[in-house]
């Protein structure tokens, strides 16, 4: 059966470290492939027997962005196995990525050519506009605090689920990094005991043991993971009825090491029935992700 990945998003978001992860794991890969050839390809690779294939579209091809939605939307109806990953990051670590890579940002010249003067700050707005529809219907990875380990690990995950049901994703995160854009629902467990003031646990992570045998031994701690538990529980019926493929939870804490990733965890085996699922920490100490 042919397995096809689509990558797209923000430019400066990953995209290549994404294309070259799949290319290393025996994907046959077509970077910048413009999307009015999607239908063609597809078919021609069906007929050379090939299984698995990775395609990059995003706003360097002109013009006909618009129609992607509508093209995805025909493939799946087909029957066409697609995994659609969508990128992206938010303006400060674009901007930074920018600077650092000294590179230009692909709709300059085509803004410039309208008659425009646009600056890094302009071009990335426009390209939020250009791929708003798409961002909004598609798996959205925010790489703003990712390590390219940790998407590389990610991308391999989601590439390796069973797309028949709703993939959950319980992710875990730092406020003082800011709230994942990949978020679809964002639970706040900062009024919970904090270990980052025992000098014996400050090091570790909510997923060591002795972590989560302190922040187990207090009643607040059990009822906010139930309570949220018990929401998940109720809603993820009528996620699951409607069109989307994903659903991801995001547990927050201030330094996103202790208490979120504790709750993370703990949600994660509470639902472990759920197939796929998926488990996330943001915090580079906890690079590996699992399924």
């Amino acid at each position: 059966m042919l397995n096809i990945v689509l990558i797209t998003g923000i430019s400066g978001s990953g995209k290549s470290v994404a294309l070259r992860m799949l290319e290393d794991t025996g994907y046959t890969c077509i970077d910048n492939l413009p999307a009015r050839f999607l239908h063609e390809f597809i078919a021609s690779t069906r007929d050379s027997g090939l299984e698995r294939i990775a395609v990059a579209i995003d706003v360097r091809t002109p013009g006909d962005l618009d129609d992607l939605p509508g093209i995805l939307t025909s493939l799946r109806a087909m029957g066409t196995a697609l995994h659609v990953i969508f990128l992206d990051a938010d303006d400060n670590t674009l901007m930074q990525r920018y600077s650092e890579s000294r590179r230009r940002h692909p709709l300059t010249d085509r803004l410039r050519h309208q008659g425009l003067d646009p600056s890094l700050q302009d071009c990335i707005t426009r390209e939020r506009e250009l791929l708003a529809p798409l961002r909004n219907q598609e798996h959205v990875i925010d790489t703003s605090d990712l390590t390219p380990g940790q998407l590389r690990a990610w991308m391999r995950d989601l590439v390796q689920t069973d797309r028949a049901s709703v993939i959950l994703t319980f992710e875990s995160f730092a406020y003082k990094r800011g709230v994942p854009h990949d978020a679809d629902l964002v639970f706040d467990v900062r009024c919970l005991p904090n270990p980052h003031y025992d000098a014996q646990l400050r090091p570790l992570t909510g997923r060591d043991a002795p972590v989560a045998a302190w922040l187990a031994q207090f009643g607040s701690v059990e009822a906010m993971i139930e309570d949220i538990a018990a929401f998940i529980r109720k809603w993820l019926p009528l996620y699951m009825q409607d069109t989307r493929n994903y659903l991801t939870v995001a547990i927050g804490c201030t330094g996103g090491q202790h208490r979120s990733v504790y709750v993370t965890e703990q949600l994660a085996r509470r639902f472990a029935d759920h197939s796929p699922l998926l488990v996330r920490h943001r915090n580079p100490m906890l690079q590996e992700t699992r399924p």
